[in-house]
């Protein structure tokens, strides 16, 4: 990405208003890039930013405009699964784009990365790119700028269980990822370096999850995995109790410290690159660039 180009905005989860999107474009702009709103970025329905047909139009409008560059979500909530079934994808096979977000919008990174090979990037909505901490922002407009691999330091996190593990990177929101299970939507983790964060989870509901994972059979090819945040799930040590007691038979490095997800800090990941997990340097690198030049 550079300055003058386009950045969509799509809302296919959650609803929104004007306000809070206002300070995200603001920053953009201010970046110098375009801003293009979505038709029914502001619509509502309930608990959904209107009805899927308009969500789903706006997602493949935005991939069919030669002028977008990338492809932001404002926001997360619920709503993303609810479209995945109805995606073009060879639309979006055909039109390769940036396309960012996280929490509920796991389910359509996971998607898009399944159905079409295209790196994802798990990262900010636009709704918090003003309202959280500014390196999350510098974060990723330097990954979708840049043509250099990334390394990100674990450093405030612990090595759970001690290693080095390469694979392909995928992750995300734990309960999104759980409920793409028995979909054709959810990539294959055989190989790869799982991340999982999450928010306002009780404690039996991370183990449920978690146990639910090991139990489908997802993550008895794993190669490793990084924990990020669990943002008012409890305390830090017993949430790295229980992902011992439940994944320690994986035989696999677990580390924990990526400040990824619900958190005031949540870096930008690129799904489906080759990277490596060092918990001697507590370390997570990727090992390819994210985004390559283009006209």
């Amino acid at each position: 990405m550079r300055p003058g180009d386009t950045i969509g905005v799509i809302s296919p989860a959650g609803p929104l208003n004007k306000t809070d999107l206002q300070s995200g474009i603001e920053i953009l702009e201010s970046s110098g890039f375009k801003v293009s709103l979505a038709h029914h970025v502001y619509s509502r329905l309930d608990y959904l930013a209107g009805e899927d047909g308009d969500r789903l139009r706006d997602l493949h409008d935005i991939f069919r405009d030669s002028h977008i560059k990338a492809v932001f979500c404002a926001r997360g909530g619920y709503g993303t699964t609810r479209l995945i079934d109805r995606i073009e994808y060879d639309l979006i096979r055909q039109n390769p784009k940036i396309i960012v977000g996280y929490s509920d919008i796991t389910a359509l990174l996971m998607a898009i990365q399944k159905r079409t090979g295209l790196i994802t990037f798990h990262g900010p909505v636009v709704r918090e790119l003003a309202s959280k901490h500014q390196g999350n922002y510098d974060n990723l407009i330097g990954l979708l700028s840049s043509d250099k691999p990334l390394k990100l330091s674990l450093a405030k996190g612990d090595a759970l269980i001690p290693g080095k593990a390469t694979g392909s990177l995928m992750g995300g929101n734990l309960s999104l990822i759980c409920h793409l299970i028995g979909t054709p939507f959810l990539p294959s983790l055989d190989g790869c370096i799982l991340f999982v964060e999450e928010r306002g989870e009780a404690l039996y509901r991370i183990d449920r999850m978690l146990t639910h994972l090991k139990l489908s059979g997802q993550l008895s090819g794993l190669s490793g995995l990084v924990a990020g945040k669990f943002e008012e799930c409890g305390d830090p040590s017993t949430i790295n109790r229980l992902l011992l007691d439940v994944l320690s038979s994986l035989d696999i490095p677990i580390a924990t410290g990526l400040e990824v997800g619900h958190g005031r800090r949540n870096l930008t990941l690129p799904l489906g690159l080759p990277t490596e997990l060092d918990t001697d340097r507590m370390i997570l690198s990727i090992r390819e660039a994210a985004v390559v030049n283009s006209p």
